[in-house]
């Protein structure tokens, strides 16, 4: 059997995905080691058989380009427009990495380790590619690379293990905003009792509520942003949690019949933003009022329901929804696009040219003191790159965004890919170092360093007031290890697990970068 894969790479590489998926699903008491069972199926076949592992390198860089791209275009829109927020979650990150290096470099004094041993176990316990490379030049040794395979493994467990128990613990964080998973948007007919313009009910304008139907003098009709409410009036109010009843015990009472229910003057459905003309451009924009005498009022974002807003933006593969007269639904699909097929599709010309700027940005010799340099290499730059174009949404007729079904797609492909590839490069390496007394020091060193890193992250995005997800994906994020992103995002739907992982991946794998020189040194 091993000698069949030797000579048939392809069927090496479907069959650790295949079995890997497998092991991934078994469940290890509360946790499930997800795509990262890729991973550990090709050390065991690349062990037995190191030939397995010869030109893997090719898709192992292929699979991590494709992962971290994909995430930073998921990711950027908000990194971008949140960006102070995200200065604590950095000095976090930085802080973890330094107590990570302070202690590889006393316990590998401690454990009489050779410094490039060291320097490689810094590089595996914490999953950094690019600062391997930063350190098997500065070494001139195959040691730091036979540390970042040993620790490899160890840090992906120990970072699974602890991002899988922090996402699930209830702290909320009082320094969060809240996450926009699992708020359910609400609707109430109100009759109005005072004189308001619209642009001036309490709610409107912070984009906590949003107003649709509009009953007057018995004719329904869809409410104008510019024009004023008077009493007698009936509309409909949408929002989430508290803010819609706020509003409505501002401008009158409830109404037992809700004007949605009659559809026989305006009709509300559901349309598939599938027109690249309309992707990457925000709600107002559209000027779907003048257009089409309309309103959209919700959107729904994968797993999110997300509440309509002049400053909302509209992605690929949205579902928008709409309330408009009957007679004008025909032209407002076409406006959209509304094809299932053409969300699931993706637009190859601004993948290829995001991911060609991604690897040309990573690939860039960076200059350092001393006369070294490094790279950001093929994790970080795409990564970048990926977060810079997902917030520029669209350039002209290139529209950078993913639709959420092509991004989960590609992402995971990618990732099994990565794990896959990097598996069967760094099993023979592994098997040997393993087996020997050094390599037995070098994993409780390798231990000692993830563990400081990732429970350091912990407890000090804890007393920062951060979120148990974005704690999670904080610890993701500073390891630089998708499947740990993986492994907390099986568990709980939030997205500021990946808004915290794309924060921190690049940053963190920068600080990592500049700290190998100091270990060596020491």
């Amino acid at each position: 059997m091993l000698d069949l894969l030797c000579s048939h790479p392809l069927l090496t590489v479907f069959l650790v995905v295949a079995l890997g998926a497998i092991l991934g699903a078994i469940p290890f008491g509360p946790i499930r080691f997800g795509a990262a069972g890729a991973l550990f199926v090709g050390l065991a076949l690349a062990a037995a058989r190191p030939q397995l592992g010869e030109g893997m390198e090719l898709l192992q860089g292929l699979g991590l380009a494709l992962f971290v791209y994909s995430v930073g275009v998921g990711a950027g829109t908000t990194f971008l427009s949140q960006f102070r927020r995200q200065l604590p979650l950095m000095g976090i990150a930085t802080a973890s990495v330094l107590i990570a290096a302070v202690v590889a470099i006393v316990g590998g004094h401690l454990a009489g380790l050779p410094k490039a041993l060291t320097t490689g176990l810094f590089t595996g316990a914490l999953t950094a590619a690019p600062a391997l490379d930063t350190a098997a030049k500065l070494t001139g040794s195959h040691e730091a690379t036979v540390g970042y395979a040993l620790a490899y493994p160890l840090a992906v467990i120990v970072g699974i293990v602890i991002a899988a128990i922090t996402v699930g613990l209830k702290w909320k964080g009082h320094n969060d905003v809240p996450s926009l998973a699992g708020q359910g948007l609400v609707s109430y007919t109100v009759e109005v009792h005072r004189y308001i313009p619209v642009r001036d009910v309490p709610g409107m304008r912070t984009g906590e509520v949003r107003m649709s139907y509009l009953r007057r003098d018995k004719h329904t009709r869809v409410v104008a942003p510019g024009e004023d409410l008077v009493p007698g009036d009936e509309v409909v109010v949408v929002g989430v949690g508290e803010a819609p009843l706020e509003t409505v015990e501002y401008l009158g009472q409830l109404v037992e019949e809700h004007l949605a229910d009659d559809r026989s003057e305006v009709d509300f459905e559901w349309f598939i933003c599938s027109n690249p003309e309309v992707s990457g451009r925000t709600i107002a924009e559209l000027n779907l009022p003048a257009r089409f005498g309309s309103q959209v009022t919700r959107i729904r974002r994968g797993d999110l329901d997300l509440l309509a807003t002049d400053e909302t933006i509209i992605e690929p593969g949205d579902h928008v929804a709409v309330v408009a007269p009957r007679d004008e639904m025909e032209k407002i699909s076409e406006f959209f696009g509304d094809s299932e097929r053409r969300v699931s599709e993706i637009d190859a010309v601004a993948v290829g040219i995001g991911l060609v700027i991604g690897m040309i940005v990573g690939s860039a010799q960076i200059p350092m003191p001393g006369d070294m340099s490094f790279s950001l290499g093929p994790a970080a730059g795409p990564l970048v790159v990926g977060m810079v174009l997902g917030g520029l949404r669209r350039t002209g007729p290139l529209v950078w965004a993913l639709p959420q079904a092509a991004n989960l797609t590609m992402r995971q492909l990618g990732l099994l890919f990565f794990l896959a590839g990097l598996g069967l490069v760094a099993g023979p390496s592994f098997a040997k170092m393993a087996t020997s007394p050094e390599g037995f020091r070098g994993i409780f060193v390798s231990a000692a360093i993830v563990l400081a890193s990732c429970l350091g992250t912990v407890i000090l995005a804890y007393f920062a007031g951060l979120s148990a997800p974005r704690t999670a994906g904080a610890v993701a994020g500073g390891l630089g290890q998708p499947a740990v992103l993986s492994a907390a995002q099986d568990r709980v739907a939030d997205e500021r697990i990946e808004n915290a992982y794309a924060a921190l991946f690049a940053f963190s794998m920068i600080i990592k970068i500049i700290l190998v020189p100091a270990i060596f040194a020491f």
